[in-house]
């Protein structure tokens, strides 16, 4: 059984410090520790080219043209069977270079188009499916460290990292008001408690199940949601699920149709509609692009301004 730890905040700050904390409660429950932290890696920003996506769907292996450390971070990643992120609190959600990694483990970290995209490879003589250590099972706790109240968006921040890879999600806690963590002691030992829980988890993946904050949406425990102007109608943050929400004896509660929940975004079928949707959407835009109209707005476009550039 093994735990890696990823700190995304300052070396040797509070986000180290509580990572590790979580990481020495796995070890006395038996489990091999690694940690990281990804300052001492060189993370690029996904530039959104989709050549990664392009070749994943032509059976050769959805490889990344970014030239960086992200894959061995992938590789340290695919290693583990439990992971635990401690991310500071950027203006209420992740620092940036956690919403980085999240960009980066988009289409060719999803587990739906890796599954198209080996089925894609075996019918294409000497074609190359993905990665397959991606399909493995993996758990994954998170902790989000702020130093005041600005920290109600994170949790579907952590929520979307877990969504292309599939990670089981056993805690997200949010630790406000904590530049002194160290020095608290009931923090402490709630970090302690989650590497307890996500080494028992990680030791038993089949059987794991999240135990953390039960939060609003009932499938995927988010808090987030965005509300229509239809006050009948919410929209959860993290799964994508469409329901109402209501106060029953005096807490909100979600609901939705059951019959909808296949379409969650966190889900197997709800991924491979997505895949259908993105790739009808492809097709389309394929076609626009061959009209001369299509071009002419594009040239409208091109030609009306250039971007500016520092000087070097």
């Amino acid at each position: 059984m093994k735990i890696l730890g990823i700190s995304c905040g300052t070396k040797n700050g509070n986000n180290d410090a509580i990572c590790k904390e979580v990481l020495m409660a796995a070890a006395e429950q038996g489990a091999e520790v690694s940690f990281i932290n990804v300052w001492d890696l060189n993370i690029q920003h996904c530039t959104g080219c989709t050549a990664c996506v392009m070749s994943l769907m032509s059976g050769k292996g959805g490889k990344c043209v970014i030239k960086d450390d992200f894959d061995w971070l992938r590789d340290k990643i695919f290693e583990a069977d439990g992971l635990i992120w401690a991310v500071p609190i950027f203006e209420k959600g992740a620092a940036g270079i956690f919403r980085t990694i999240t960009d980066r483990f988009g289409p060719r970290n999803d587990v739906g188009m890796n599954i198209i995209g080996t089925q894609i490879a075996e019918q294409i003589p000497g074609g190359v499916a993905p990665d397959q250590r991606l399909m493995k099972p993996r758990v994954a706790s998170f902790i989000g460290v702020g130093g005041s109240d600005w920290s109600t968006r994170i949790q579907c921040d952590f929520l979307n990292l877990a969504l292309t890879p599939m990670f089981k999600v056993i805690e997200t806690e949010v630790f406000s008001w904590s530049k002194c963590i160290v020095m608290e002691d009931e923090k402490i030992a709630r970090a302690h408690e989650i590497g307890v829980n996500l080494a028992k988890a990680a030791g038993d993946i089949e059987n794991a199940s999240y135990v953390g904050d039960p939060g609003i949406c009932p499938h995927c425990h988010c808090r987030n949601f965005f509300l229509a102007d239809d006050a009948t109608q919410a929209i959860c943050c993290a799964c994508g699920l469409v329901g109402e929400i209501k106060v029953i004896d005096g807490k909100l509660r979600f609901s939705f149709d059951p019959g909808t929940e296949h379409h969650a975004h966190d889900t197997l079928s709800g991924k491979f509609i997505h895949c259908d949707d993105i790739k009808e959407n492809e097709g389309k835009l394929m076609e626009l692009k061959k009209t001369d109209e299509f071009k002419a707005r594009k040239a409208k476009y091109n030609e009306f301004i250039t971007g500016m550039k520092p000087e070097r």
